[in-house]
């Protein structure tokens, strides 16, 4: 980084200007710190390129392709005015080296390495196709390093897939060398599409792991040539990524991978990095963050230029259709949203001045036994944030920052120390399983830190330190109560022999769910009866033990257990042996894997459970349709399952941050703790409140009643409403 000059401005609409990143002739970044403290490369452009319409339409689409790209793996805009006399664009700054100078300086990277990096390049420009964008000039010196993972930066020359290029008909498009033969040959608009980038993300591979250039280097002339008619030098990419990265570079963009093929083939692209790089760059990273951390604030240079006052209002909006998505949450996306909160603190959002930054971890399974359940959950929360995000009189921005847990305690400690390292974290939400809870639990604990999860069902004293001070709120019903749907149903329509086959491989759920019924037996007031028959866990033999619970000629049979294919052995057993009476069991086994199992057998069946189908809740058809569009799911495609959960669980978080940012609280993190469980949330789904266990009011209005018809799970409704309803 260079000093200063005099004829450098020290603020930009808000900025203050630290340093010299670099300049060029159309203009300067400067290294710049946020009112609230965040560094940010801040790209201003010269007064007279930005007096060439032209130009000032290609930076105008600069601006607006960087804040479409969203993804982990690219740099964030935090403000821009392509309106300003002196355009200008800030990004989040990486402290890392471009992958240029990295391999400048150490040499070829090992086969690890450049596997994590093409994978989250992959990822990033996946995420770019996917929005219609192509980056068109991916190369060692737009791929910077930090220690979580590389970042794409510079999107200047991105436009549309298909769009009309707003360059000369005879420029080239791209880096000589890292370019593909449709660009260097000076193609039409419409043949530069993903493909070329994907050949441009071949030679960057290449280049990675053997420090030449595939197309050599020289005269431009020579290289181009290459380009377009020699094959690319590859003798020394090792033997098991040559195949990936050769059909990278195939000459024809038709027979080239995408990107998101080229992910999948590199290995997953969205969990912790963890330590991809080699020894010595992990080193040099912390310097030159340390550096710019301790860089004083630089003496005033020349004053800004008023005109770049007006670009901080000029927000990003993260999706299409926000606007009207919010108004589906109601009255509390409303408050949540207000300009004057809780009558005390005035929001910054849409006044012109920067806003504050908070991150909200998300630590979930995207990767593991219960993957589809931690997909609904980062879908559900990110839909909140975006449209919190999308809203011009916010009071402060919000960051995700996702973590794949893979559904293995380990890999959720690491994930959970990962995340206390993010600046700015408030909280994290989003376990699917108690053991990844109580893991990534108690190292958030340590800290302060809130987990929240509306999936995890957490015994209680299982995490550590919440005897003194509670940071893990748990907002579902816990699974000991969801034998009470069924239960309710059958004493709603008379039933007073209940048949309970309990299955022993569910161990003590099992064991507690046979002396629930048996204790409030259903139809209890008129003398109802409950009977148990087990069935031990080395067997898979449920035909004894339904014939001794038909023998008691029941008007209900309950499968107490937590295993989806032994519940399907159970209600095959019932209806080979000609019982057709009502049949339940509970969330656990309401998995695709009893609805295939039991085939026929699985008809009529009532499930209780901790989360709805949000198509059932009148008040929540704005959030499914908008649910839909961010997402592509067709109408009629169910919304997963937990999404409404954890869209409520996040508005519920950001009602506790705003409290905690407006009140001005010392820590915003212990504000948001105090915030949850001191308030109650009226969510979409229902009303949220810490330790619902410990209050049955509320825990019974998380309890829901399902049923399957025609093969598929049908939800009725709140258990108690839809017991009365039920078939």
């Amino acid at each position: 980084m260079q000093p200063l000059r005099k004829a450098d401005p020290s603020t930009i609409a808000g900025y203050r200007i630290l340093g010299r990143l670099g300049a060029g002739g159309m203009g300067v970044v400067y290294l710049a710190r946020s009112a609230g403290g965040a560094l940010s490369a801040l790209k201003l452009i010269r007064a007279e390129h930005a007096a060439d319409p032209g130009f000032r339409e290609r930076f105008r689409r600069e601006a607006r392709a960087a804040e479409r790209i969203t993804g982990r793996w690219v740099v964030r805009v935090l403000g821009s005015d392509p309106e300003a006399r002196e355009p200008w664009l800030a990004t989040e700054y990486v402290p890392g080296p471009a992958l240029a100078e990295a391999v400048a300086l150490h040499g070829a990277l090992p086969e690890p390495t450049v596997r994590a990096l093409g994978a989250r390049l992959a990822s990033a420009l996946a995420d770019m196709h996917e929005a219609g964008l192509v980056h068109r000039d991916v190369k060692p010196g737009n791929v910077l390093l930090a220690l979580d993972g590389p970042r794409l930066i510079d999107f200047g020359i991105a436009r549309s897939a298909g769009a009309t290029a707003l360059t000369a008909t005879d420029a080239m498009i791209g880096t000589p060398g890292f370019l593909a033969p449709e660009q260097a040959r000076v193609a039409g608009a419409g043949e530069v599409g993903p493909a070329s980038d994907v050949f441009s993300l071949g030679c960057v591979l290449a280049y990675a792991l053997t420090g030449e250039r595939p197309f050599g280097g020289g005269a431009v002339a020579a290289v181009v040539y290459r380009t377009v008619h020699e094959e690319p030098e590859l003798d020394g990419v090792p033997a098991a990524l040559l195949p990936l990265v050769a059909a990278c570079l195939a000459k024809d963009p038709a027979d080239r991978p995408t990107a998101a093929e080229v992910q999948a083939s590199l290995g997953g692209a969205d969990g912790p990095a963890g330590d991809w790089l080699p020894t010595g760059l992990p080193a040099l990273i912390a310097q030159r963050s340390s550096r710019v951390l301790d860089l004083p604030v630089a003496e005033p240079t020349m004053p800004a230029d008023p005109g770049q006052l007006r670009g901080m209002s000029r927000r990003r909006v993260l999706m299409a259709g926000s606007a009207a998505a919010v108004a589906g949450a109601g009255g509390l996306t409303a408050w949540l949203l207000s300009s004057t909160p809780g009558g005390s603190g005035t929001a910054t959002g849409g006044t012109g001045a920067l806003l504050a930054t908070y991150t909200i971890g998300v630590l979930t399974d995207l990767s593991g036994p219960t993957k589809a359940d931690g997909r609904g959950q980062e879908r559900g929360i990110r839909l909140a944030v975006e449209e919190f995000n999308a809203h011009r009189d916010r009071p402060f921005d919000v960051r995700l920052r996702v973590e794949d847990d893979a559904g293995k305690p380990d890999r959720a400690k690491a994930a959970a120390l990962a995340l206390l390292k993010v600046p700015g974290l408030v909280g994290v939400l989003g376990p699917t399983l108690a053991p990844t809870a109580i893991a990534a639990g108690y190292e958030l604990s340590l800290r302060g830190v809130p987990l929240a999860s509306v999936v995890a069902d957490v015994p209680a004293g299982q995490i550590k330190g919440q005897e003194t001070k509670i940071t893990y709120i748990q907002p579902r019903t816990i699974h000991d109560m969801m034998t009470v749907p069924f239960g309710r149903y059958l004493t709603e329509h008379g039933a007073v022999r209940t048949a309970v086959v309990e299955d022993r491989a569910g161990g003590e759920y099992s064991w507690y769910a046979v002396k629930t019924m048996k204790e409030y037996p259903p139809s209890g007031e008129k003398g109802g009866v409950v009977t148990s028959h087990p069935v031990e866990a080395d067997s898979e033999d449920f035909g004894p033990a339904v014939r001794a619970a038909l023998a008691t000629d029941p008007q209900g049979v309950l499968y107490a257990g937590t295993s989806p294919r032994r519940a399907a052995l159970c209600a095959r057993a019932l209806r080979d042996q000609g019982y057709r009476g009502p049949c339940g069991s509970v969330e656990h086994v309401l998995q695709p894997e009893f609805l295939t199992a039991a085939g026929a057998a699985a008809e009529g069946w009532y499930f209780g459970t901790g989360y709805v189908d949000p198509d059932g809740l009148p008040k929540a058809k704005r959030f499914t349709g908008a649910y839909r569009r961010r997402w592509g799911l067709a109408r009629t495609t169910p919304v997963d399952r937990f999404a409404t959960e954890a869209y409520d669980l996040t508005n519920w978080a950001l009602q506790a941050v705003r409290s905690a940012a407006s009140n001005h609280a010392e820590s915003v993190t212990s504000g948001v703790r105090n915030g949850l469980l001191e308030t109650s949330y009226p969510g979409l789904v229902k009303t949220y409140a810490a330790q619902t266990s410990r209050n049955t009011k509320l825990a019974l209005l998380g309890l829901y009643l399902w049923q399957v018809k025609s093969g598929v799970p049908r939800f009725l409704g709140s258990f108690d409403e839809a017991a009365r309803k039920g078939t």
